[in-house]
């Protein structure tokens, strides 16, 4: 399995912290945003080494890509 990288290559757990690097809208939420910065906690990972697995305020269970994250 490979692993998991931020979109700065630092390797990431189950658990980590990350940060938003650019602004996202969320698909089928109603026309939630998520604003770049924000922080994100106790993140899981999936199978799949380009996305991760996380609950956001307004959001549960969203799956976002690595490409628009960094470790915080």
């Amino acid at each position: 399995m490979s692993e998991t990288r931020d979109s700065n290559g630092a390797i990431l757990a189950d658990g980590d912290s990350v940060t938003l690097i650019k602004d996202l809208k969320v698909k089928g939420s109603g026309g939630v945003t998520l604003k770049r910065g924000t922080m994100v906690k106790k993140i899981r990972l999936t199978g799949d080494p380009d996305e991760i697995e996380a609950n956001v305020d307004k959001v549960k269970g969203l799956v976002l890509r690595t490409e628009f994250i960094k470790k915080a």
